[in-house]
């Protein structure tokens, strides 16, 4: 009997391996500008669909700010860098990552919450309580340039590619010791595949997809013509929002601040230099 599961398994991980392989090289492609190579194995117009359905969703159940003003001011910036990308990409002969993109903006009305994000096809949300940290538009755009640039970067896409072949290698991992994972998970109420995948796979991915955003962030906030040193100036009253509350770096998805701040700091003058305000801007 050992012999045939054996046998089972051993046929069931030749089948999984070719196809998965097959899959991996089919759907490779590179982020824009990096050029980090990337697994994406879900179709584009597929999670546009879904992230713009989701954004009804939010925009009808969410308080929305009554600030016209405010309001104003992150669509033009926001329309500032929209045109700095497509301009910059059509300047090197190259798709504009953003071609097929439905930009939209709202302000959400919540002061307690300090954040902003960018869901799959352009569809952006700053929320009240990030004003009192961005403080100006050049550190309201650093903070919408990182958004726009995991957008741009297709990160969402990876993700939840990413999430089909880590779920389906755990299957396979859990048929080839003979349910060790699962067996574990019941006896010990511990999902150890979960915490193996947490903290060994997803955050340290998580914290490089957020390092290329505050990267390529910058990149189009300088195209976009606004004063990406305002970036540091962010992170450093971020920082002194959480009060030395943040938690481990390795138990996160992001960077700490503090790397944050280096890092920024490290790139802005090769950034300035190399990516100066874009002239064809609309």
């Amino acid at each position: 009997m050992n012999k045939i599961n054996n046998i089972n398994r051993r046929k069931f991980l030749e089948v999984f391996t070719g196809c998965t392989c097959g899959l991996l090289i089919s759907s490779c492609s590179t982020a824009p500008i990096t050029e980090r190579k990337q697994l994406k194995l879900l179709p584009e117009s597929t999670i546009n669909r879904q992230a713009a359905q989701l954004y009804e969703r939010v925009k009808s159940k969410t308080k929305l700010s009554t600030d016209k003003k405010k309001l104003d001011e992150i669509k033009t910036i926001g329309e500032r860098i929209e045109n700095a990308v497509s301009s910059y990409f059509q300047s090197i002969n190259q798709r504009d990552p953003t071609y097929n993109f439905q930009w939209e903006y709202i302000l959400v009305d919540n002061d307690k919450i300090k954040n902003a994000w960018c869901m799959p096809g352009g569809k952006i949300a700053v929320y009240t309580g990030i004003l009192k940290v961005t403080k100006n538009t050049d550190g309201l755009a650093a903070v919408m340039g990182h958004e726009i640039a995991h957008a741009v970067a297709k990160h969402s896409i990876e993700r939840a590619s990413r999430a089909v072949i880590l779920n389906v290698g755990t299957a396979a991992v859990d048929i080839f010791t003979g349910g060790a994972i699962s067996n574990t998970q019941r006896t010990t109420g511990v999902d150890v595949a979960g915490m193996l995948r947490t903290f060994g796979i997803d955050n340290p991915f998580g914290r490089k997809q957020e390092t290329e955003a505050d990267y390529l962030g910058l990149i189009f906030s300088s195209l976009a013509g606004f004063d990406i040193r305002e970036s540091v100036k962010v992170w450093e009253r971020m920082k002194e929002e959480f009060k030395g509350q943040e938690p481990p770096e390795w138990m996160s998805t992001h960077p700490s601040s503090a790397r944050r701040i280096e890092s920024l700091k490290k790139w802005i003058p090769e950034i300035t230099l190399e990516y100066p305000p874009i002239k064809k801007i609309g």
